[in-house]
């Protein structure tokens, strides 16, 4: 067998099936839901996450006790009232759970708010999704 062959088959095979061992994780945004009534995305300076249309959107959120807590146990919500029936409604009891929903297929931004009356700064508390084409 020429060294050209012995090169070639195995770079072959590995590009068939090496693709498997290099796939890409999908991105998880990690938001956190204060005890002081912010929302905090992690690595990012403002609380911000941006996808794209029709993307499937990865949440790790972490919800502190807040100063007030709703009579089912919530403590916070993450809501976007125009994509509440499409899963963006989310209440919010203390600790940490993984949710997996789908970005609008129309860009533009999105005001995400806490709707449980959470504490003093309840007001105040947003983010924002942004969607891009």
């Amino acid at each position: 067998m020429s060294a050209w062959r012995k090169v070639v088959i195995p770079l072959s095979i590995l590009l068939m099936f090496g693709s498997f061992a290099w796939a890409v994780e999908p991105k998880v945004w990690h938001v956190t839901a204060t005890k002081d009534q912010t929302f905090l995305v992690e690595g990012e300076k403002k609380p911000v996450i941006t996808v794209k249309a029709g993307e499937t959107v990865h949440l790790r959120i972490t919800a502190e006790k807040a100063e007030r807590v709703a009579t089912d146990g919530s403590v916070h919500s993450l809501t976007i009232k125009e994509l509440a029936s499409e899963g963006w409604n989310l209440r919010l009891k203390p600790g940490t759970v993984e949710y997996t929903l789908t970005a609008p297929n129309k860009p533009g931004e999105y005001l995400v708010q806490c709707m449980v009356p959470c504490g003093s700064g309840h007001a105040e508390q947003k983010m924002k999704l942004v969607v891009q084409p």
